[in-house]
């Protein structure tokens, strides 16, 4: 006597489901991971992203889109990341521009006008010198401003383009499967 078999196959246990992934890991980390697998150098990524956090701190508003992709443009590096990091700096970029206004004024001579400048206080300097003084006061402030951040973005750059490059090798260098001898 045989026994009757079943000749369907056993079934197939579903893989659990991926873990959610974090809103940084998929908008920034996934992305530039995404760019040294698809040949783009660690050395140029890491000056992409230095440039990009330059770049986005700038303490000037409405120029760090342009600057940053002619930039990548003229270094040809990855517009799209270099644009991306530039972006993601946005909120420091406005947390440094009224220290980086105050300090780029005192530079530039004006220092003690901007000290303790208030709302009332600029309404005062509107009521009696016009609005050419404070026209004149924030374009000082402006250039100082842009003045230090000019030296300040060498070093910046530099540090952060060491500090990435070793982290980007150190990833491309694990997403490499180790090549085999030849016989």
């Amino acid at each position: 006597m045989s026994l009757p078999t079943d000749s369907s196959p056993p079934p197939i246990a579903e893989p659990p489901p991926a873990p959610r992934r974090s809103w940084l890991r998929r908008r920034v980390v996934d992305p530039l991971l995404d760019l040294l697998k698809a040949g783009l150098s660690p050395e140029q990524l890491a000056l992409t992203v230095g440039l990009g956090v330059a770049f986005g701190l700038v303490p000037t508003f409405g120029i760090t889109t342009v600057v940053s992709a002619a930039t990548a443009l003229r270094l040809r590096l990855n517009v799209a990341a270099m644009q991306l990091v530039a972006h993601l700096m946005s909120a420091f970029q406005l947390a440094l521009l009224i220290p980086f206004l105050r300090a780029g004024a005192t530079i530039m001579g004006q220092g003690d006008r901007v000290a303790g400048l208030t709302i009332k206080g600029l309404r005062q300097l509107i009521s009696h010198e016009g609005w050419g003084a404070v026209g004149q006061l924030l374009w000082r402030a402006q250039v100082g401003a842009l003045l230090l951040w000019a030296v300040a973005a060498v070093p910046l750059v530099t540090v952060l383009y060491f500090l990435f490059r070793a982290v980007f090798r150190h990833i491309k260098a694990q997403q490499t499967p180790p090549e085999l001898p030849v016989a």
